[in-house]
This record gives C-alpha cells, sequence and structure tokens, in this order.
C-alpha cells in the first residue's frame, strides 16, 4: 500500500487481526488490516464507534492482554516486529519510541500521586539524567503543553486539573522522552471547542517540530480534516478505504465513506437536508457474509452479498474495498 518512491515507514502493520474468546467462541475484532506510517506525517484511523479503531492503536502496543485478546500478523515498528518481542522487550519502547495519548486523561491519570511525580516517573524508566534535571524537565514540559503557573500546578493531584489541563498533562507525558510514532486515541474526548483547537495545534506542532509520526484515532471527520494528510477509513473491523484527506473528502470511492460525507451538516444546505447512513453497523458475532457493507448500501447487487471485496489500489495513493469502487470515486451506476 505504500507508493514505491516513498522511504521506509516507521511504523507498518501487516494483515493484523484481534480475537476474543467469548461464551459463544472466537470473535474476530479486527480483521487482517494493513497499513503504514511514515516520519512526521499525521495519519487519521476514522469509524463508528465500534469499528475497531481504539483496538487497533492497542494492539500496537500490545496492550490488549493474550488471552483474552489473540493478535495474529506484524506490526513492524523500525523493521522489528512489535509481536515477536518479549515482554521486557516491548516495556523498554513503551514511552520511549513508541507513546500514547488516551481518550479519557481522567481515568489515565493516577488519582494518587501528584501530576509532576507521575511525569518524573515517565521519564526515570526511559532517560539517564540527574533527578535534578528530570525535575527541571517536568516544569519545561508543563509549559510547552499549555499549563499555566507550572512549577505550582506540578505539584496538584489530578482531581485538581480540569479535562483540559489533564489532557495537556498527558501529552506532555506521552512527549516526555521524545517518542519517534505518538499515538493519540480520540485525544479531545469531552472538551470543549476551544481546548479541542488548543490541543490539536499542539499536537500539530509536535509533529512539525520534532518529525514525530503521529496516528490519530478518532470518530470526528472535523478534527481529522484539520489535521491529517492522509485517513483510513474503518469498518466492522477492517479498513474499506484510505487515501489522501483531500480525496477522501472530495471523491470517496466506497459507499461507506461517501454516507460519512453525506452525513455531516453543511453550511450551504438546508438544516434539515441530512442523509444518515441507514441501519447499524453489525455486531462482531453478526458479520455478514459478502461484503460488510452491504446491508446498508443502496448500491449492492448480489455479488456484494456473496463476495467480500479486497482492499484494491484505484490509483497510486487510493485503495477501496468495494466491488463499484473506480478511481476519481465510486460508480453509482454500476
Amino acid at each position: 500500500m505504500t507508493p514505491v518512491s516513498q522511504p521506509e515507514p516507521l511504523l507498518d502493520v501487516r494483515r493484523l487481526s484481534i480475537d476474543f474468546q467469548t461464551e459463544a467462541g472466537m470473535v474476530r475484532a479486527v480483521n487482517e488490516i494493513s497499513f503504514t506510517v511514515h516520519r512526521g506525517e499525521i495519519v487519521g484511523l476514522v469509524g463508528e464507534s465500534g469499528a475497531g479503531k481504539s483496538l487497533t492503536s492497542e494492539a500496537i502496543l500490545r496492550l490488549i492482554r493474550c488471552p483474552p485478546g489473540l493478535l495474529s500478523g506484524e506490526i513492524r515498528y523500525r523493521g522489528i516486529d512489535l509481536l515477536s518481542l518479549k515482554d521486557a522487550e516491548l516495556a523498554k519502547m513503551r514511552g520511549k519510541e513508541i507513546a500514547m495519548i488516551f481518550q479519557n486523561p481522567m481515568s489515565s491519570l493516577n488519582p494518587v500521586f501528584r501530576i509532576g511525580a507521575q511525569l518524573l516517573e515517565a521519564m526515570t524508566l526511559h532517560l539517564s539524567e540527574a533527578t535534578a534535571q528530570l525535575r527541571a524537565r517536568v516544569i519545561d514540559l508543563l509549559q510547552r503543553v499549555g499549563i499555566p503557573s507550572a512549577r505550582e500546578r506540578a505539584k496538584d493531584y489530578p482531581h485538581q486539573f480540569s479535562g483540559g489541563m489533564s489532557q495537556r498533562a498527558m501529552i506532555g507525558m506521552g512527549i516526555s522522552c521524545a517518542p519517534s510514532l505518538l499515538i493519540a486515541d480520540e485525544p479531545t474526548t469531552a472538551l470543549d471547542v476551544t481546548i479541542q483547537a488548543q490541543i490539536l495545534s499542539l499536537i500539530r506542532r509536535l509533529a512539525t517540530e520534532t518529525n514525530t509520526a503521529i496516528l490519530l484515532v478518532s470518530h470526528d471527520l472535523g478534527i481529522i480534516s484539520q489535521m491529517c494528510s492522509r485517513v483510513m477509513v474503518m469498518y466492522a473491523g477492517k479498513i474499506v478505504e484510505e487515501a489522501p484527506i483531500s480525496t477522501i473528502f472530495h471523491a470517496p470511492a466506497h459507499p461507506y465513506t461517501r454516507g460519512l460525507m453525506d452525513s455531516i451538516p453543511q453550511i450551504d444546505r438546508p438544516a434539515t437536508q441530512l442523509y444518515p447512513i441507514p441501519g447499524t453497523m453489525p455486531g462482531l458475532r453478526d458479520i455478514p457474509r459478502g461484503c460488510r457493507f452491504h446491508p446498508r448500501c443502496t448500491l449492492s447487487d448480489q455479488t456484494c452479498v456473496e463476495v467480500e471485496p479486497e482492499l484494491r489500489q484505484l490509483d497510486q495513493a487510493h485503495w477501496a474495498a468495494c466491488h463499484k469502487a473506480q478511481p476519481g470515486g465510486f460508480n453509482q451506476d454500476a
């Protein structure tokens, strides 16, 4: 899926699957997805709740315990398959090489430790500097992420921080060891629009100034459009389309992606003129045969019902898993 002219990707996920053992048997939550992330780029992973976005991001750092979560495929970081590493080897990379910002900072921070102590612990694990130097870096980090009176606020406990301040502290923790890859899972959940804009600006500046690669997981297409150069659309555990952001918004090749675009309120059309996608995404135990989207698709035919489409290349940077997909957008007359 990576153009030949591009350098070796920083992250290369190949045919990743995630299975869970349930009372009803084995259930596949993520089904053989592949994608890449290069240095310095912000890549979006978008889809409805339950599509498998967060599971995918957690699998990169092997935060899904096996069992009950069984991982297969390859997750290559700098050419090293993370799924083959021992726990101790992977622990050395978490936070230092690859860091993650979780979607709920209020539950991600330990309520019984001060904010500064939690940032200090993250750096002590991976950096060999003296404690006094690390303490100074904690204050500098809090200032960098926009927390006022950083020296005093470092002594506060998480409950003394607002949601936006907690998310800033989480970002500070994520960038404390200068990781090469930052995974941001719904980083602006439950934040007001002003704080959202500040958080997104901070993440964008990080990618620009430090050449950090960022995988941005979100269901908010507005955020994706502001932040990402490339986006992957996920549906019911599979990636159904991947393309540059301008292509996704102006010439989507998969009916699901088109449905997402049409369901966004537009300033140039009547407020009552919305086009929701009919039905709901299937449960993991009720994945239909053929195309997973066909029960909700107005273009489906017998081929869609019987044959599952492969993710195929439409042009150099555009991929779609639809039998009717064509370069420049899907075929509405097929």
